[in-house]
């Protein structure tokens, strides 16, 4: 059971968020120089929800045949 949620969960934050960290962490990069371990860690935790979100739905697609006429 807490699987499955953690599984929705990461979807979720993929799909629905995936976007605005990406704009966002760009146009930060454009304006700012990382200099804080902090903003490095969590820009790089973003990201990896965000791909994991994205190569999980993957999979789940993937693995679903299409049916036939």
């Amino acid at each position: 059971m807490k699987l499955k949620f953690i599984k929705f969960l990461i979807k979720w934050i993929a799909t629905n968020l995936s976007i605005p960290f990406w704009i966002i962490g760009h146009v930060h990069l454009t304006t700012n120089i990382y200099q804080d371990l902090h903003e490095i860690l969590m820009s790089f935790g973003m990201n990896i929800i965000v791909a994991t979100g994205f190569w999980i739905e993957w999979k789940e697609k993937s693995s679903k045949k299409p049916k036939k006429p």
